[in-house]
């Protein structure tokens, strides 16, 4: 029963590398073998090279000191941060929220081990996220040290109690917000308001634990013996990876104990958090009348309703509306300082006003409501199917959602950077127009990729939202449209100047959201309809 039930979790998790849900039918070898080898390139390249370079800044120094159990130390502690970071915020819904828990509740299942193939989803994230940290860590030691079987053993079982020790965390975590949510109304408001506050921790840790690690190094001397006696568990920690049996054995057993206490910890509350519906207050029914709203009032208002309700719809595709505005207010505070910085390298104004709108374009792309919009309307499609209102109309409340949530922020940003650089008046105006143009033609784009690929199938809304193609696809083309933008410019440095460069692609930009705009025009109500 439990290999069925893992069966089943792994192919919801990879279901879109093998199945084409727009077409109903499994996809071709070729594209399966493309989707893994873009993912790949994407987790083990682009961010495995960048620990990668990190772990090569520590091992031979902290190791040449007689501390790489500090580099391991070290290391592990990022990566069980990024771990959790990056599997926390789909722990509650994986574990209590899945489509069909009523559906394996009421089969004879042991629930243990409905909750065992739940965890192997956890688990799994986990490990993808601690070891594009620890695998790069682990290579870069082997390839720097002398090699030694006790130490290639070490990092093995570190490698595996890394994973653990996150599943375990997750799962505490994700055991916290569900008995929360339980109690609590705005469940959607404040899991968005903690996460956020999450996120705005770890960024300010990171950036201090740079500079930490950077004196740490310079000191290692004083440092080392000092850490490890007064935090004797954490020089275990980092040992066990470099072949020494007690700290193995050590980290193993408070690894697994932390382990089974979670594991009894679900045992008791899995069966009640994941069938609760909540409790709130009675509210005493009171008649009033109805406010009358036209169509697309009505249909914008059910686009913000659904993502308001939706935690993870609004910190996986809404967060930019609070970094954009943040990014204007740190151009006006230190946007100065930064500016003449950015002068004196580059040599002038123009490839300045370039990086900067560049900036901004990219973090438009944070913003892709549109992205998973059709495919989150899942099995009920048919209910705006039903409606008698034109299709089109469906789909404008979807974009303009996008755009109300990106637009006056964008302005504001790009307002600050034009005061911030005093460009002259018609780069000024293109440092405005061009970040609004990208805004339209990135959700026009987001959109017209969901109608082509929806998936309505899902038993877990994360799919659609964090692991469907749709999302990936217009994430990496808003970030490569804003980089060929930077690189463009660098690389032939035109002679007619940043202005003219920049209202040459915004005349471009403008053309595409010409042409995505007619097509859903024309085409997407149909589209729509089909589903």
């Amino acid at each position: 029963m439990v290999k069925t039930l893992l069966k089943k979790q792994f192919a919801e998790i990879f279901r879109n590398y093998f199945y084409d849900t727009k077409k109903n039918k499994a996809r071709s070898k070729a594209g399966t073998v493309g989707y893994f080898i873009f993912f790949v390139l994407i987790m083990a390249v682009l961010l495995g090279g960048t620990f990668a370079a990190t772990a090569s800044s520590l091992c031979a120094p902290l190791y040449e000191a007689g501390a790489g159990w500090l580099y391991f130390a070290i290391m592990g502690v990022i990566a069980i941060l990024l771990g959790i970071f990056g599997s926390v915020f789909s722990t509650y819904t994986g574990l209590y929220l899945a489509k069909d828990n009523d559906l394996l509740l009421s089969l004879p299942i042991p629930v243990s081990a409905i909750m065992l193939a739940r965890l192997m989803g956890v688990y799994l994230m986990g490990l993808m996220y601690a070891a594009v940290v620890i695998v790069p860590a682990i290579i870069v030691y082997l390839i720097t040290v002398p090699f030694s079987v006790p130490a290639l053993i070490g990092c093995v079982v570190f490698l595996i109690l890394l994973s653990v020790f996150v599943l375990t965390l997750s799962c505490l975590l994700g055991w916290v917000v569900a008995k929360l949510s339980t109690r609590l109304k705005n469940k959607s408001i404040v899991t968005v308001f903690v996460a956020l506050l999450g996120i705005g921790v770890y960024y300010f840790a990171y950036f201090k634990a740079m500079n930490l690690i950077q004196d740490l190094i310079a000191n290692i001397a004083v440092y080392g013996p000092a850490i490890r006696e007064k935090a004797y568990g954490l020089y275990l920690f980092g040992s066990a990876a470099e072949g020494n049996w007690l700290g193995m054995a050590a980290s193993t057993a408070f690894v697994a104990l932390c382990f089974l206490l979670m594991w009894r910890l679900l045992g008791r509350s899995f069966l009640t958090l994941a069938t609760a519906t909540g409790s709130g207050e009675k509210i005493k029914y009171t008649a009033r009348r109805a406010e009358q709203r036209s169509v697309p009032s009505a249909l914008l208002a059910k686009e913000f309703a659904k993502l308001t309700s939706n935690a993870n719809y609004m910190l996986n595709c809404a967060l930019g509306t609070l970094l954009i505005p943040i990014l204007g207010v740190a151009l006006l505070v230190k946007g100065s300082a930064v500016a003449e910085v950015l002068f004196s390298v580059f040599g002038g104004i123009d490839p300045v006003a370039v990086l900067l709108c560049t900036a901004l374009c990219m973090a438009c792309s944070m913003n892709d409501c549109a992205a998973p919009s059709v495919s989150l309307e899942g099995k009920n499609i048919w209910i705006p199917q039903s409606l008698p209102v034109d299709p089109w109309q469906i789909l404008r409340a979807k974009l303009r959602v996008q755009l109300l949530l990106t637009l006056p922020a964008l302005l504001f940003a790009s307002l600050c950077t034009v005061f911030v650089i005093k460009a002259p008046l018609a780069l000024s105006l293109a440092l405005l127009a061009l970040p609004q143009l990208f805004t339209l033609f990135f959700a026009l784009l987001s959109l017209t990729l969901d109608l082509k690929h929806a998936n309505l199938s899902w038993t877990n809304e994360l799919a659609p939202i964090k692991q469907s193609m749709p999302v990936t696809v217009a994430l990496l083309g808003g970030w490569g449209y804003s980089v060929l933008l930077a690189a463009l410019y660098l690389l032939l440095t035109p002679p007619f100047g940043a202005a003219v460069y920049l209202w040459v692609f915004a005349a471009i930009t403008g053309i595409g959201c010409l042409i995505l705009y007619l097509r859903l025009r024309r085409r997407g109500g149909n589209d729509f309809m089909e589903l």
